[in-house]
């Protein structure tokens, strides 16, 4: 085994010090497990160039300490260490925060699973085997650095009767997920340094690419209907990046008239709006509300899609639709940049649209999203009461509870003790907001109805007031 730890030398920390410091936290974050094999004082030696004196002496150490143990003719291995000696790993979980004691999990109400029983896998596999078996020379090569055309065509199609978009093939860009997305737009746009206004709380996802591309993040409050636009028109933003048909994770829906302001914000400015329909198709009452980019008359909306929720989060597949005007700039920008999406799983998706499948495949999804999110609302009136205020229940695959008398944390821990997980979403939140730890997040898309009644019935319970209740 080779380690490369960073020494350095102009520090006043000796270079053993700072080999045994490296080695010992290695081994007590779990990175170099007992029963590895260290490499040999003269390799280490050679491999680092630094004295044998300071091999030697971080290993002495660390063997005297138990870290590392030495076998005669056959070397220095990790040894197995007592578990009071490491330092506790904080472990981040997906959306929130959870603690409290360790239990069977009997539901699990994480955000961002899909239907498994319902998945066509049986048909997408058959895809999968057609796509390899079509003229195979294109599976020896690099694919299209926007991704299959023949994908581009069938997402520009389905866009055009799903959700209003008007586009051409040319237009779409396929992408291994929002977030690579976001990160191709920010330096298509130029954007580091440059203010990013973002929904306020927002997808923690896209903030930290943003952050990353070292964008000035403006975050914009929310109202009743979706964000502010005075607070856009003060900051002077050249990017809005916005979740308008089911704002995350509130879930509000982003009102007609405020998405006609924000457009003609774009127009006057200059800037542009990143529109994120990242579950579209997903919506339970009301009549549909045309996306941002079908209304868009001069170009100014760059609008994100993905095949995640509504098909198969493993897939990574996602799309840009981008203004015409961008194309030139992505065209001279990107050129050298191969694509980063499977060619046999766009391929295969491409396929799956053309038989129809795919169309099938959403009607049954809103069919069963829709039955099981009329049961998560059945089973929070029917248990809970006014114990909890439902919040963004219009579409979607999650729903966000108001909590009364209690708060997140409380309600999490009180949970996972009787076997049910749930999750704050105050990660969504920029700044240490104390509303965010009145909201608790329910995400219902892979549950099946008896686990979703059971666990809200459970759940329950842990409400004030109710522990005694069954």
């Amino acid at each position: 085994m080779e380690i490369s730890p960073f020494l350095q030398k102009e520090l006043p920390e000796p270079l053993y010090s700072q080999l045994y410091q490296w080695i010992k936290n290695e081994i007590e974050e779990s990175r170099l497990l007992p029963g590895m094999k260290m490499p040999s004082i003269r390799q280490l030696t050679l491999h680092l160039k630094v004295s044998r004196n300071t091999v030697e002496a971080a290993y002495q150490q660390l063997q005297a300490e138990g870290y590392l143990e030495s076998i005669p003719k056959s070397g220095i291995w990790v040894s197995e260490i007592e578990k009071p000696l490491l330092h506790p790993i904080e472990e981040e979980h997906p959306i929130g925060v959870e603690s409290g004691p360790s239990s069977e999990v009997l539901v699990d109400f994480e955000y961002g699973n899909v239907d498994m029983d319902k998945f066509p896998l049986k048909q997408w596999k058959r895809c999968l085997a057609d796509a390899i078996d079509q003229d195979s020379r294109w599976l020896f090569q690099y694919s299209d650095r926007m991704g299959d055309w023949e994908l581009r065509r069938e997402v520009s199609n389905y866009l055009l009767q799903s959700r209003g978009v008007r586009s051409v093939p040319e237009q779409i860009i396929i992408t291994a997920g929002t977030q690579s997305s976001v990160t191709l737009i920010c330096q298509l746009l130029g954007l580091r340094e440059k203010t990013v206004a973002m929904e306020e709380p927002g997808y923690s996802g896209v903030r930290s690419i943003l952050e990353d591309q070292g964008c000035l993040i403006k975050p914009v409050p929310l109202e009743k209907d979706g964000l502010s636009i005075e607070y856009i028109q003060t900051g002077k933003p050249k990017a809005v990046y916005v979740t308008p048909s089911h704002q995350f994770p509130i879930g509000m829906v982003l009102s007609v008239s405020k998405r006609m302001r924000l457009l003609k914000w774009a127009y006057q400015t200059g800037g542009y709006i990143i529109e994120d329909d990242y579950d579209g198709e997903f919506r339970y009452r009301g009549q549909p509300i045309p996306s941002l980019k079908s209304l868009d008359e001069e170009e100014r909306v760059i609008y994100l899609g993905t095949f995640s929720k509504c098909f198969l989060p493993s897939a990574r597949l996602s799309y840009i639709v981008l203004p015409p005007s961008l194309m030139i700039q992505y065209t001279e920008r990107f050129a050298a940049y191969n694509q980063s999406v499977s060619p046999i799983i766009q391929r295969a998706m491409a396929l799956f649209m053309q038989s129809g499948e795919f169309e099938r495949h959403i009607r049954r999804m809103r069919k069963t999203y829709q039955r099981k999110h009329q049961a998560l609302l059945r089973s929070i009136e029917q248990y809970m009461g006014n114990g909890v205020k439902i919040v963004g229940e219009r579409s979607g695959l999650h729903i966000l509870l108001k909590l009364k008398g209690i708060t997140a944390i409380e309600m999490i821990e009180r949970g996972l003790q009787k076997g049910i997980k749930v999750y704050s979403p105050k990660r969504f939140w920029s700044t240490q907001d104390p509303e965010s730890h009145s909201y608790m997040m329910l995400g219902f898309g892979g549950l099946s109805i008896d686990d979703i009644e059971k666990g809200i019935k459970i759940l329950s319970t842990c409400l004030p007031g109710k522990g005694d209740e069954e």
